[in-house]
């Protein structure tokens, strides 16, 4: 939400489950440009969700059939606006790009982006959708996850715009169900449905593997959405990243919440194979980063992926333990750290050790980012010191958002548990803190797919020092010893 609003100049932005939505009048340019969406489309309709406890089936599948019927003027609008999109983009590309080869689409994660009119609205959605075909084809793992192919593009598929009715525009909708309506309704009965009333009311022609147009449907307790994907490749499959680790949107928004400034110090003291840094630095150049690993394996992984970014210059790599550090105490301005977990981290307390190494060489008024399991989350506190979450996680630090409904499910959700604090109440936090000086400041919850974190973002608390003492200055930087 809030890198729509600074990136894309958005307006009317609005969050519901896992779901951004914004207006914006940015090109297709701009817009890929953004790093915490995984994916982007243009919205078609979005209604309250269906009730499933009707008695007749029949009826459900009617109703889901006036998604189209309905209104088929938005269904138009919005694919005019789509191929202006797409025309616009593929004047300022034709002449670099001539004879590129067709890319093929990795059907993923989601993010929604809708346009009302002339404007386009994000989601983040985590899971596998169904696709729909008239004609019988085997089951596979495309049914599921798929990839299609672009041989034509809409233009010389026969599209027109302007409203009119278009009989030879091939299409494909891709379903995802969840909730009631998952356990009620397969997503690709649904799919099915809904390709029928687009056939009758538009005479569009289905194709599975080759379509000129793909429609996305997602269903669930708390919303209907159908929009159009804006591109074949998820916005998460950043070019710059040769051996992905991290999620790097969540790497990206790790390092947005750091307030990352020009001249600072950033460390990742456990830095795998260097997702964080590669975001941060492609994002804030001028900066000087360190990332250190005990393992030497994820560290030639790193340096592998800094060279194909070519970011070698910009980033420092050390093989030192994390509870070691080689670096003055209060010499960092920013630490970034994803703490790992799972069945071959079991770091236990060890969590509130390594804590206390980055606070001994965090600056005071310096800041911490961390992704925690739900288990370090739970062994630090939590954020019982802040303001919580009210119950249906559809609380915001954005003043001027506007929540549409309540949220209850949290896969693909990035959530805040806290607002930042102000300077009358870090006292009190600095008494009841889990470990030493460091306030918590603000917590989001986000999804990893099969399992949820959190993003933790603490200050550095402590007396105002004498000239000269404490953090380095600006511009400068504490020499680092390791191999």
């Amino acid at each position: 939400m809030r890198e729509v609003r600074a990136r894309l100049a958005a307006t009317q932005v609005e969050y519901i489950s896992g779901k951004v939505f914004f207006t914006t009048c940015s090109d297709l340019n701009m817009l890929k440009k953004l790093k915490s969406a995984e994916r982007l489309f243009l919205l078609i309709t979005k209604r309250l969700p269906f009730t499933v406890s009707s008695p007749s089936k029949g009826k459900i599948l009617s109703e889901m059939q006036r998604l189209v019927n309905d209104d088929p003027g938005s269904w138009l609008e919005a694919v005019s606006h789509w191929k202006s999109l797409l025309e616009h983009d593929a004047k300022k590309d034709r002449p670099a790009e001539g004879g590129a080869n067709p890319r093929k689409r990795k059907v993923e994660d989601e993010v929604i982006v809708a346009k009302k009119s002339k404007v386009e609205e994000m989601q983040v959605l985590e899971e596998n959708h169904g696709a729909w075909e008239p004609e019988k084809h085997a089951e596979g793992p495309q049914k599921q996850r798929g990839s299609i192919t672009r041989t034509e593009s809409p233009q010389e598929k026969g599209f027109h715009s302007g409203g009119e009715k278009v009989g030879d525009l091939t299409f494909r909708v891709s379903c995802r169900c969840s909730g009631a309506v998952g356990k009620a309704f397969p997503a690709q009965e649904v799919g099915r449905v809904l390709g029928i009333a687009l056939m009758k009311q538009f005479g569009w022609q289905a194709d599975l593997r080759n379509p000129g147009l793909e429609i996305f449907m997602h269903l669930n307790d708390i919303y209907s959405v159908v929009g159009i994907p804006m591109f074949r490749v998820p916005l998460a499959s950043r070019t710059y990243i040769r051996t992905a680790g991290l999620r790097s949107t969540i790497a990206w928004a790790m390092a947005s919440l750091a307030e990352i400034k020009a001249g600072a110090f950033v460390l990742d003291p456990m830095c795998g194979l260097g997702t964080i840094l590669l975001e941060a630095a492609n994002e804030w150049p001028d900066v000087y980063y360190v990332g250190a690993d005990v393992s030497k394996s994820q560290l030639h992984g790193a340096y592998d992926n800094l060279k194909a970014a070519s970011l070698t210059d910009k980033i420092e790599l050390l093989q030192v333990s994390v509870v070691e550090l080689p670096l003055p105490s209060e010499s960092v301005d920013i630490i970034i750290s994803d703490i790992p977990f799972g069945k071959k981290f079991k770091l236990g307390n060890d969590i509130k050790i390594i804590l206390q190494e980055m606070e001994r060489v965090l600056c005071v008024d310096g800041t911490i980012v961390l992704l925690l399991s739900e288990d370090h989350h739970r062994r630090l506190g939590g954020c019982r010191d802040v303001a919580p979450l009210n119950c249906k996680g559809s609380h915001s630090t954005d003043p001027e958002v506007k929540t549409l409904l309540s949220a209850e499910d949290k896969v693909g959700t990035s959530e805040t548990m806290s607002s930042a604090h102000g300077a009358s109440n870090q006292e009190d936090l600095y008494q009841v803190s889990p470990f030493g000086s460091l306030v918590p400041v603000e917590c989001f919850r986000v999804s990893l797919g099969k399992t949820d974190a959190f993003i933790c973002k603490y200050k550095k608390a402590g007396a105002p020092q004498p000239p000269g003492a404490g953090c380095h200055e600006p511009g400068t930087h504490p020499e680092t010893a390791g191999t």
